[in-house]
């Protein structure tokens, strides 16, 4: 059965507006909004619990938004909005036409997979979702085995970071833990835990970065917390040749990771 709204006073669009701007009602309703074929075609294939579909009929057929939850086995209400009310929920252009509420995956430290290989990035007081979505598409494109976000100053499901993500926010493991958690985590499971910061007298590819590892990185404003960097077995740094002397965050963890996966062969 498809719902249609044609006011966008109707209260589930109301509620999707709410949702998509205060983190409070995500984590108070533990909902979150997903907008794009794309976004939403990962967060199916991980195994995110899709609540309510609402798409524009003259951008995408009932047929195709069916097909897309032909696997689908929970049930899922369909809502057919106007052009103006879909507007009113939708970001881009470039979303397709569909938009849905979803239920928050939750994950913990113990639901990472751990190998002997495996290659794991820390994120300590994270405040742009720009940002960490730009390091879950790094993550998912190098393999990573998963970020952990200590000290999260954004949520992980902020429709910014899921939009910058193109949806890798699904494709990657990334739980939130406290640090001293994090901390006898990485000693249980015998990980080597690299701290990059700026006054590091070692460089990044000098090192063996091979084996089960986990690097950390801090703000561009303030770096690694002292814990962190006292915590740490070892402390490694980006040479920087010109007048500035960090880079963004998610520019630093591509070139740190890469190259560890680059010493296995693009090997997980």
């Amino acid at each position: 059965m498809i719902t249609n709204i044609t006011s966008s006073k109707n209260q589930l669009i109301k509620n999707i507006i709410v949702l998509q701007t205060k983190s409070r009602e995500r984590r108070k309703q533990d909902l979150i909004v997903i907008e794009g074929k794309k976004e939403i075609s990962l967060a199916i294939a991980a195994g995110v619990e899709i609540k309510q579909v609402l798409f524009c009929p003259t951008i995408i057929s009932y047929e195709t938004v069916n097909s897309m939850f032909a696997s689908y086995k929970n049930d899922i209400s369909y809502f057919e909005l106007s052009n103006e009310v879909f507007s009113k929920i939708s970001y881009r252009e470039t979303t397709g036409g569909i938009v849905v509420v979803a239920k928050t995956p939750t994950k913990n430290l113990q639901d990472l997979i751990i190998k002997g290989n495996s290659v794991f990035i820390i994120l300590e007081a994270v405040e742009k979702p720009g940002n960490l979505g730009a390091v879950a598409r790094i993550a998912d494109g190098a393999g990573s085995a998963g970020i952990i976000i200590c000290d999260s100053r954004t949520d992980i499901y902020n429709p910014n970071s899921i939009r910058a993500s193109l949806g890798c926010v699904f494709t990657t493991n990334i739980v939130v833990a406290k640090t001293d958690d994090l901390l006898v985590w990485l000693k249980q499971n015998e990980i080597k835990y690299y701290a990059a910061e700026l006054n590091a007298s070692e460089k990044y590819h000098n090192l063996n970065l091979r084996g089960r590892i986990a690097v950390a990185f801090g703000t561009e404003a303030t770096g690694l917390s002292k814990k962190m960097i006292d915590n740490a077995d070892q402390r490694i740094k980006i040479p920087m040749l010109g007048q500035i002397d960090s880079l963004n965050v998610s520019a630093s963890v591509a070139i740190i990771i890469y190259d560890a996966m680059r010493q296995r062969n693009f090997l997980g």
